[in-house]
C-alpha cells in the first residue's frame, strides 16, 4: 500500500489543500501547523481546538511523524542520540542517527546534530558515518522530523548540521527543511551551522542565493596530499580552492566561515601543521574550530591528549587566527562528532 502523504512533506498552501480534501476547512491547516511545528505537539489528539472526528481523520490521512524511534541512548554528560527508523515504500527502511545536545545553561536551551543522508558518500576514514557508503538522500520530512523529535526531549535554541551525510549533496532537501526549521519552528538563520568538506563549485553558487544558515567548512590539514587521504571525496580538489570559495562565501553573504579540524594525535597537529595552516589563512576573516578525534571502533587514528590540542591551537593563536578548542559531548555513547552509526549498522 503507498505511503500517505505526511504532514511534513506538505507546503503551508499544500497541507490547506490536502485539508480541504479530506473535508476539513481551510483554516485548520494552519491550526494544526501552528500546534505541530511552533508548539511541539506530535500528535494530533492533543490539538484539541479540533473536533474529535478531525482529529482522527487526520491521524488516518496525513500522519505528523513518519518514522519510529528505535534506540534512544543517554551519555553521562546528558547527551541523547535517537536513532530512527524511516520506511522506504518498496525497500529498505532506513536508519539515521540525531543528537540533542543540552547546554551547560539548561536556560540556554540544547543544541541539535541533524543528519541529512542515510550513510556518507565522503568516506573519510577516521569517522564511522561513511563506512558503508551513501544509501540514499534523505527527504526534507525526514529532515525536519529530526527538529520535532529532538524538541520533544528538550528546548532547542541552535542546529549544526553535523550529523550523517554531506549535506551539499542533498542540497534541495535540506534548504526545504530549513525554510521550515527558520520560519515555522523558530530557528534563526545566525542559530543554524552546516558543515560541509567544500565543494567550491557549489559553494560558489550557493553563497549567492543568501543562504539562511552558517558555514563550517570540514578542512582537517592544511597539505592537499594529506586531505586527498583524509577527505578522499576532495582528492582532486587542491586545499587553496576550497579557502578561495569560502572568500567568496563571505564576499557574497557577509557571515565568517568555521574550519573545521579534526585533530589526529601524531598525524596532523605537528608544527608544520599549524604554521602551514596559519599561512593559509593569515588575512582571512575565519575561527578555526579544532576537534580532537573521537575514536571509532577498528580505526587505526589516535585521540591527542589535551596538552597538545591546547598547544596546537596557541600556535595558531600566535599567528593570529582565531581558534577554538569543541570536546565533544556524548563520547561515553557514541553520539560524539565522527562516532555516529557506529553501531546502528552493525
Amino acid at each position: 500500500m503507498p505511503l500517505k502523504p505526511s504532514l511534513l512533506e506538505l507546503t503551508p498552501d499544500e497541507t490547506r489543500e490536502r485539508v480541504m480534501e479530506l473535508g476539513g476547512k481551510a483554516f485548520h491547516a494552519k491550526v494544526i501547523r501552528t500546534a505541530v511545528l511552533n508548539k511541539g505537539i506530535l500528535d494530533y489528539q492533543g490539538i484539541t481546538s479540533l473536533s474529535k472526528g478531525v482529529r482522527e481523520m487526520l491521524a488516518e490521512e496525513m500522519p505528523i511523524l513518519r518514522g519510529r524511534e528505535v534506540d534512544r541512548s543517554l551519555a553521562k554528560d546528558g547527551t541523547t542520540k535517537l536513532l530512527i527508523e524511516f520506511p522506504v515504500e518498496g525497500g529498505k527502511n532506513a536508519l539515521i542517527e540525531t543528537v540533542h545536545i543540552p547546554s551547560h545553561d539548561e536556560a540556554k536551551g540544547a543544541t541539535l546534530c541533524v543528519s541529512t543522508q542515510v550513510g556518507c558518500p565522503v568516506a573519510c576514514p577516521f569517522c564511522a558515518s561513511g563506512r558503508l557508503g551513501l544509501e540514499r538522500n534523505l527527504s526534507k520530512a525526514e529532515i525536519i522530523e529530526q527538529y520535532l523529535r529532538g524538541r520533544d526531549i528538550g528546548r532547542l535554541s541552535r542546529s549544526v548540521v553535523m550529523g550523517i551525510g554531506e549535506p551539499l549533496l542533498n542540497l534541495q532537501n535540506l534548504t526545504g527543511a530549513l525554510k521550515v526549521v527558520r520560519e515555522e519552528i523558530g530557528i534563526g538563520a545566525r542559530k543554524i551551522t552546516v558543515s560541509t568538506v567544500g565543494f567550491p563549485d557549489r559553494l560558489a553558487k550557493l553563497g549567492k542565493t543568501n543562504p539562511g544558515f552558517q558555514l563550517a567548512i570540514s578542512l582537517h590539514t592544511p597539505f592537499d596530499d594529506q586531505r586527498a587521504i583524509l577527505v578522499p571525496a576532495m582528492a582532486k580538489v587542491p586545499v587553496a580552492d576550497v579557502l578561495c570559495a569560502g572568500d567568496l562565501w563571505f564576499k557574497d553573504t557577509g557571515r565568517q566561515i568555521t574550519y573545521e579540524y579534526v585533530v589526529l594525535g601524531g598525524l596532523n597537529d605537528s608544527r608544520e601543521h599549524s604554521e602551514r595552516l596559519a599561512a593559509r589563512l593569515r588575512g582571512r576573516r575565519c575561527t578555526v574550530n579544532l576537534i580532537p578525534y573521537n575514536p571509532v571502533e577498528g580505526d587505526r587514528f589516535q585521540r591527542p591528549s589535551r596538552d597538545d590540542v591546547e598547544e596546537f591551537a596557541e600556535e595558531l593563536r600566535e599567528a593570529g587566527v582565531v581558534t577554538t578548542i569543541r570536546w565533544s559531548r556524548g563520547l561515553d555513547s557514541d553520539a560524539a562528532c565522527g562516532q555516529l552509526r557506529l553501531h546502528a549498522a552493525q
